[in-house]
């Protein structure tokens, strides 16, 4: 019910929120709930990454580029790399690592 708890978080939150849906040996796995307009400020991963839209649309930056993200889409994301993530609309994604 991890997604579930998100969305029940995200109500009350001001920044986005972020919980393991489940974590192995080798990789992570992140729901992350967006409102609209929140942002997920820039940052690096140690590892690659890929973040899928669940729902929602999202905005991805990356260096000098842009992107956006719909319902389904998903985006690599490479290793010490700064990167943010803005949202267009309450928005959910998965994030792996």
């Amino acid at each position: 019910m991890i997604i579930q708890e998100v969305l029940a978080q995200l109500e009350n939150a001001v920044n986005p929120i972020g919980k393991i849906l489940q974590r192995g040996d080798q990789f992570k796995v992140i729901v992350m709930g967006f409102k609209k307009g929140m942002v997920l400020k820039e940052h690096q991963t140690p590892i690659p990454a890929k973040l899928v839209v669940i729902d929602g649309s999202v905005l991805y930056r990356q260096g000098e580029g842009s992107v956006t993200l719909n319902r389904f889409d998903e985006q690599k994301i490479p290793v010490a790399v700064i990167h943010s993530v803005e949202a267009l609309e309450n928005s959910i994604c998965i994030l792996i690592q």
